[in-house]
């Protein structure tokens, strides 16, 4: 499997002259724990997170550092830190050093860049602009969709899953394409959370409705 074969492609964005606590509400809203950061001409410049969040909530007491090693860190170090403690702007949070791969990455290097790094999600770029973004819950969707990140997709798989990407987005009555779908073998994988049994029923009609598909599998939990 390759990262468009189970990235997420409707991706909660911020922009870098966001204030902060719009930024925080959005992380909430959506339950993610980072957001890309992109500009106005669509290209990725930085990920704002938990991580770069975390010394605001603690306080200044959690950043402060004894006087001899103030006095060792670069300006810039020292400039950057307060910056992230103080900033009301997302651009003056963010982490600009961004992770990202393409969409034909196979899983197996995603899964390498996200220990590597220690993130939880990687953004998805094609040409500099943010295509999709697939994270850890999406990589472990797909070994227990397939039992292994490297089984093959075919052509066919991808066309069915953009297809039904395509009708979810065109459905006003839920916004389930903003979470998972794999298609593996011409079965449709269904995870994630839904507002309701009702919800829940009408997506699997839906992927059932999708040409091609030959089997829908219902991983969905519904909320009552």
């Amino acid at each position: 499997m390759k990262a468009k074969d189970v990235m997420v492609r409707d991706v909660v964005t911020a922009d870098p002259d966001m204030d902060v606590v719009d930024a925080i509400k959005l992380l909430a809203e959506h339950d993610v724990s980072a957001l890309p950061v992109v500009d106005e001409d669509g290209t990725v410049v930085g990920v704002i997170s938990e991580a770069d969040l975390v010394p605001r909530v603690e306080g200044d007491a959690a950043t402060q550092r004894p006087w001899w090693l103030e006095a060792l860190t670069p300006a810039s170090t020292l400039a950057q830190a307060f910056a992230k403690n103080h900033g009301r702007r997302v651009e003056e949070v963010m982490s600009t050093q961004v992770v990202s791969a393409s969409e034909d990455t196979p899983l197996a290097e995603i899964a390498a860049l996200l220990e590597k790094h220690r993130i939880k999600r990687v953004p998805i770029i094609e040409d500099g602009e943010l295509v999709g973004i697939v994270s850890r819950s999406n990589l472990i969707q797909a070994m227990a969709t397939s039992g292994t990140p490297s089984n093959v997709i075919t052509d066919s798989d991808r066309s069915i899953r953009l297809d039904l990407l395509s009708r979810l987005g065109e459905q006003s009555w839920t916004d389930f394409g903003s979470r998972n779908v794999i298609v593996a073998d011409g079965i449709v994988h269904l995870w994630g959370l839904v507002g309701s049994p009702e919800e829940r029923k009408a997506l699997v009609a839906l992927a059932e409705s999708v040409p091609g598909a030959t089997r829908v599998s219902d991983e969905m939990i519904p909320a009552y």
